[in-house]
């Protein structure tokens, strides 16, 4: 079956998760990612467990969960391109390539004729992705960056967490998915853009600049009212009641959005004095008094279970739900009429869960072929396949120990 972006070639320089998760994407949409990878070692969340995929072997590293989550439907070549001989077989690729993506410190490629400008010579067509800590230009453009420091640097430390508590981070690497994201939709527009301008173009993501951009409505109350925003622990900013309470035997996430739904809640909770109270009746009116609204609701909705209130509101249309722990999310009966748990084979056969995208298109749709690869198992295939080498030049290269 044809994928949406069949007959596209995606060199992928990049480890750990922004970059891998962006060419996941593209793969996952038909694309041909090829992944290079430094002999013996690889991507650096190859190590990144317990839990492993794969135990290491004499001939193979580890394969950690971690590894497994962005890097499925990827071909892997393992290069060392520290030697010419390495760094010919990168330019060779990009010369027939599409897109390339890179996740070096700022400068990190030019010292092996790889950076944008030297790889622009041999292919004027190439979408050439870098993705860092803070950019490639300004003040803190040399220094690295990784995920939690990037939440914390970016402010979103400072909104997540109770408001007598420390800052904390969300629970995933979130800048990290998010700008792998940013990045699969800048590519997208450059191939686009490429159809009438006949050039590729460099692109510059920053893990900052992600940050900074998705603090959303938060960023803008900020810019709106020239105040830092306080942590509000589950609470939202703007909209109350729209957070978590304590039930009898659990949590519940009350999402209400509007006063025609907090007058809903409020007949079922048979306390419909509240939804008529002046402090209350509108959204504005329970943001502003929200510290008397919220014990009075957190009381009431303490006497009855998670699922009675659940199953109670759902039946007049308030947005709620239960706060489920991963083993109820991958049990959940829509979670699994969607089909997010896809099945993708090893390269011994066996068959491996992995998480689905959530993308659904209806003529081209993605398509889970194989899992995550083993540490160079496609590299001699790719040097005879996609570049034509003879056998050779294939067998040099591994005797020299450029390629494994």
């Amino acid at each position: 079956m044809t994928g949406a972006l069949d007959g596209i070639k995606v060199v992928d320089l990049s480890r750990i998760l922004a970059g891998p998760w962006a060419s996941q994407m593209l793969a996952d949409m038909g694309a041909q990612v090829i992944k290079v990878e430094r002999p013996e070692k690889g991507d650096d969340t190859r190590f990144w467990g317990p839990p492993f995929i794969k135990p290491a072997s004499n001939e193979q590293p580890p394969q950690a969960a971690y590894y497994h989550c962005a890097n499925r439907n990827k071909q892997s070549i393992a290069i060392d391109i520290t030697t010419s001989a390495g760094q010919q077989v990168i330019k060779d690729l990009v010369a027939k390539a599409d897109v390339l993506i890179e996740n070096y410190k700022v400068g990190g490629l030019t010292k092996y004729g790889l950076n944008y400008a030297q790889l622009k010579e041999i292919n004027p067509k190439l979408v050439y992705c870098s993705i860092t800590g803070f950019g490639q230009t300004g003040p803190s453009a040399h220094k690295a960056g990784y995920d939690a420091m990037i939440q914390g640097e970016g402010g979103l430390m400072s909104l997540t967490g109770e408001p007598e508590g420390e800052p904390m981070k969300v629970g995933v690497a979130l800048v990290d998915v998010m700008t792998g994201l940013y990045s699969a939709n800048a590519v997208l527009a450059a191939l686009m853009a490429r159809q009438h301008t006949n050039a590729g173009q460099h692109i510059d993501i920053a893990l900052l600049d992600v940050q900074v951009a998705t603090l959303a409505n938060q960023g803008m109350n900020y810019l709106a009212s020239g105040q830092s925003p306080n942590r509000l622990g589950n609470g939202h900013p703007n909209i109350v009641p729209y957070q978590t309470f304590a039930t009898a035997d659990g949590s519940i996430i009350l999402a209400i959005g509007n006063d025609s739904q907090f007058a809903k809640f409020c007949a079922v909770a048979k306390c419909a004095e509240l939804a008529n109270d002046v402090l209350f009746h509108t959204n504005e009116k329970r943001v502003i008094n929200r510290v008397k609204l919220i014990p009075k609701l957190a009381y009431i909705l303490a006497q009855n279970t998670t699922q009675n209130w659940v199953v109670l509101l759902e039946q007049v249309k308030v947005p709620c739900g239960p706060v489920n722990t991963l083993e109820q999310v991958f049990e959940h009966p829509q979670i699994k009429h969607r089909n997010m748990v896809q099945q993708v084979a090893d390269n011994n056969g066996k068959f491996i869960s992995t998480i689905a995208s959530p993308i659904n298109l209806s003529d081209t749709p993605l398509q889970y072929n194989n899992a995550a690869p083993d540490l160079g198992q496609h590299s001699k295939q790719v040097l005879e396949q996609v570049l034509d080498y003879s056998d050779a030049q294939v067998n040099n290269l591994f005797t020299q120990g450029v390629i494994s």
